[in-house]
């Protein structure tokens, strides 16, 4: 008899039914989304930013120095030889940290 009473009964509010995923939702954006935005930019501010001097490591792991910066293209200085690669401004990955900017 519980049993058929609970089959019978409906939510009335159809939010109530919607707010678990609702919620759901909300931490997935506040957990992963926003986070992902906030690197995003700040490796754009980066790229923005590289000037001559700069040691970088690009996407591929060559790590060197930037020797000019054009538009959308760098010049890396990569050691020992002192050979001299373009890449694209988007291929740098990340900064080398010096002893100095830590």
């Amino acid at each position: 008899m519980f049993f058929s009473l609970l089959l019978q009964q409906q939510p009335s509010n159809s939010i109530a039914l919607f707010a678990p995923y609702i919620l759901i939702a909300i931490v997935f954006y506040f957990l992963l989304f926003m986070p992902m935005q906030r690197q995003k930019k700040r490796q754009q501010q980066m790229l923005r930013e590289l000037k001559s001097g700069d040691q970088v490591v690009t996407s591929g792991g060559i790590v060197g120095t930037i020797t000019a910066v054009e538009n959308d293209t760098i010049i890396v200085r990569v050691k020992p030889d002192n050979l001299k690669l373009q890449f694209s401004r988007s291929a740098v990955s990340s900064l080398v940290p010096t002893e100095g900017s830590k």
